[in-house]
């Protein structure tokens, strides 16, 4: 059983040092993209991501094909998450998924609240979502002030966040519907899961050849295609008792970390963070989306979150780990309100083809994340005593 832990610690710190970088690449990039997009050169840089690729634009292939190959690694964590992680263990499991379940209802009503019945309604998914990496890397800030429980809580609540982010892709984003390729994309994905839990395939290839056919029948089925990515995770094999080296899955996991982390996201935030400050950007802000967006992630987020947890251990359903109070868990709230990459996203999807609203809400997207980030870390820092890290 020590080797066992001593095993799923190594991995659990190399997914954290990942994020937590990644995170620092995604302001630099953010901040490149924001001075282009209101210098001289914006309506060439514009242009650029809107280049012609068989077919597609530049940023319709960053969008929909470099995110599922991000997609299909959240799938890969939330996979060993449930296998040998935080979630393998259903009582554990359950203060997380609480904690993911308030995060996520409480903004949409907020948001709900100010857009019922108007053209901007289907925001109601963009204060949803949490970024992994910025919550991670605002974790890291903070050193030995902060229980490693509380690293593994926030990581738990956050994978599950992403999961609910794609099924409401999945649900509620989706324009056409087209049946025959769906049935298509999913009799492939039957065909993998049987190479997996009938003959036992352990070869990668055969998965990533099938993965890529189920991401163009999704692709084609109007269904956005970055679910094909997590559909695929959980076709690839997994063993709890095999060597990491033996495991497909940990073996992709472990490839696809750092050109997710520094090639994949970077490059989408510079295709997507191209927000064009003009001179009513008060007013955008301020607007009901706006408002919905922002109080959703840094009034909504810590609330649901803290909230949900507490009727859950009050309701004797799961109990609080050792180390951790209800300050680490407002805390961990604040930063959850982090929603940048997967809240960028879902707004591209909720308003197609009207340029100004996509604007407007990736501007209140970047205020709210900017803002629940300094208030969780000043939270964290203020209200938390220095611990001991965990060895």
């Amino acid at each position: 059983m020590r080797v066992v832990q001593q095993r799923l610690t190594r991995s659990f710190q190399k997914f954290f040092n990942s994020e937590k970088s990644s995170g620092i690449v995604l302001i630099v990039c953010t901040a490149i993209s924001l001075l282009v997009a209101n210098s001289t050169g914006s309506a060439d840089y514009q242009r650029f991501w809107q280049i012609d690729v068989f077919g597609m634009s530049l940023a319709h292939w960053i969008n929909d094909g470099l995110m599922a190959i991000f997609f299909l690694l959240i799938g890969l964590e939330l996979e060993r998450e449930l296998y040998v992680g935080e979630l393998s263990n259903f009582k554990n499991a359950l203060l997380p998924i609480f904690a993911a379940v308030g995060g996520i209802i409480t903004p949409a009503l907020i948001h709900f609240a100010f857009n019922a019945g108007t053209a901007t309604q289907a925001g109601i998914g963009i204060p949803m979502a949490t970024d992994i990496a910025f919550a991670l890397g605002a974790l890291a800030l903070l050193g030995s002030r902060i229980p490693a429980s509380l690293k593994v809580f926030v990581v738990a609540f956050a994978v599950i966040d992403d999961l609910c982010a794609i099924i409401v892709i999945a649900t509620f984003y989706t324009a056409q519907l087209s049946l025959a390729h769906l049935i298509g994309a999913l009799l492939v994905w039957g065909v993998l899961l049987a190479l997996n839990r009938r003959w036992r395939v352990m070869a990668l290839a055969p998965y990533l050849l099938g993965g890529t056919l189920m991401w163009f029948l999704m692709l084609k089925s109007g269904i956005h295609a970055t679910v094909a990515g997590v559909m695929l995770a959980f076709a690839i094999p997994f063993s709890a008792r095999s060597e990491d080296s033996q495991s497909p899955s940990h073996r992709l996991e472990n490839l696809l970390h750092r050109p997710a982390a520094f090639v994949i996201l970077p490059i989408f935030a510079l295709a997507n963070t191209a927000i064009e400050i003009g001179p009513h950007w008060l007013a955008e802000l301020s607007s009901a989306n706006g408002l919905g967006i922002r109080l959703g992630l840094v009034v909504g987020k810590p609330l649901g979150v803290t909230l949900f947890c507490f009727v859950a251990v009050i309701g004797g359903l799961c109990r609080l780990p050792s180390e951790l109070g209800w300050r680490h868990i407002f805390g961990a709230g604040l930063l959850g309100g982090i929603g940048f990459t997967m809240s960028i996203f879902i707004a591209n999807l909720a308003f197609p083809g009207n340029a100004q609203e996509i604007n407007a809400a990736k501007m209140a997207i970047l205020a709210a994340s900017l803002s629940a980030g300094i208030l969780g870390l000043l939270w964290l820092r203020l209200s938390v005593r220095d611990t001991t890290p965990a060895r």
